[in-house]
């Protein structure tokens, strides 16, 4: 079996982090997140990985090369314009061989694709989309399905009550069949096109409903939640709670280490310096006297100066907090930003290296 991931948009949303760097390369406890997700495919017996990539794709295909290393095979299509999500399958339609799953490069969930797989087989149709049971489906739209799963409508953010609480959580698993209904050469979404053409056209899509673990990355305040729900083991992730990652042991004896706390290698934490709960501290990165950082996720060889706080924020690789500077909470700053000594961040700032990055 092969899989797609959809790795070709630029994260907007994430900004000013993915100026420096593509959205599937934006670390989830200091590994890419994409990297993540082959692991996932990995372990479902998956080694036939297709991604069609568009936003900053040498910086994707330089990390993870052509998968040999991960005794994986990885082909790259790039895409010259944005196609969609069903635009972009059907561009890699040539290096289909059977049925594939399609993941959406912004979702984190522990769902068991093996048994997605299963599924699929065993109730047959064209395809079968992972679902999640939600208490608001208003802002995603929802699912509604009969008793056997089999799919009669999507209905986009319903009003009132909805007729259904389950919403696509972004894994597909398509027969090859599908692609042969997208249109070529133009921007096509699966979601408002293809599926809703397939069952008006009699096919058999299936809901698989289940209650993993599930979010999507492309808000700060959800990249901080998930890892918070990492740390915390909400989001199960092979990481051991508390005091975790390769410079933990350096931590282990520190006094005012709050856990859950997860630190690579080389990370420098001054006696006096408060660190966490539900942080994550990327390699050499270094935190200085009397500092305090909580709830944030600081990327590689970020510094923290002398009596700085930092809360609830995300920090990238090589920024500089000076010395008495205060980061407001949900605040995002971007690679190599230098913030002065004393400068106090509104909360929801966010800083590129030139300018605040409106966010829009």
């Amino acid at each position: 079996m092969q899989a797609i991931v959809l790795v070709g948009g630029q994260g907007t949303r994430l900004r000013p982090l993915t100026y420096g760097t593509p959205k599937p390369m934006v670390p989830i406890m200091n590994v890419p997140f994409l990297a993540r997700t082959l692991q996932r495919l990995y372990a479902a017996g998956i080694r036939d990985v297709i991604l069609p990539a568009g936003y900053m794709p040498q910086a994707i295909s330089d990390y993870f090369g052509d998968g040999s290393r991960l005794d994986m095979k990885i082909t790259y299509v790039i895409e010259e314009t944005p196609l969609g999500t069903a635009g972009a399958l059907k561009n890699v339609q040539e290096h289909i061989t059977g049925p594939f799953f399609v993941l959406n490069g912004d979702i984190l969930t522990s769902l068991d694709l093996g048994a997605m797989a299963q599924a699929h087989r065993e109730r047959g149709g064209i395809g079968m989309l992972h679902l999640i049971r939600v208490d608001d489906p208003s802002a995603f739209g929802c699912v509604v399905h009969d008793g056997s799963g089999s799919i009669s409508a999507f209905v986009e953010k319903p009003e009132g009550v909805p007729p259904s609480h389950e919403i696509n959580a972004g894994t597909y698993l398509l027969e090859p069949e599908v692609l042969d209904a997208i249109p070529a050469g133009r921007n096509v979404s699966i979601e408002r096109e293809t599926f809703p053409d397939l069952i008006a056209h009699g096919e058999k899509l299936y809901g698989y409903t289940t209650s993993d673990y599930w979010i999507d990355l492309g808000l700060p305040e959800h990249y901080l939640a998930a890892h918070r729900d990492i740390l915390r083991g909400v989001m199960p992730m092979g990481i051991e709670p508390g005091l975790s990652g390769a410079g933990a042991s350096s931590l282990q004896n520190h006094p005012c280490v709050v856990r859950p706390v997860h630190a690579d290698a080389g990370v420098e934490v001054d006696p006096t310096a408060t660190v966490g709960p539900n942080v994550v501290l990327g390699a050499h990165t270094r935190i200085g006297p009397g500092a305090v950082v909580r709830d944030s996720v600081l990327w590689d060889r970020v510094a923290v100066e002398r009596d700085a706080e930092i809360e609830e924020s995300i920090v990238a690789s090589g920024a500089s907090i000076g010395a008495g500077a205060r980061i407001g909470r949900r605040s995002v700053i971007g690679h190599d930003v230098v913030i002065d000594p004393g400068s106090q961040l509104e909360p929801d700032s966010r800083v590129g290296r030139s300018a605040p990055i409106g966010i829009h």
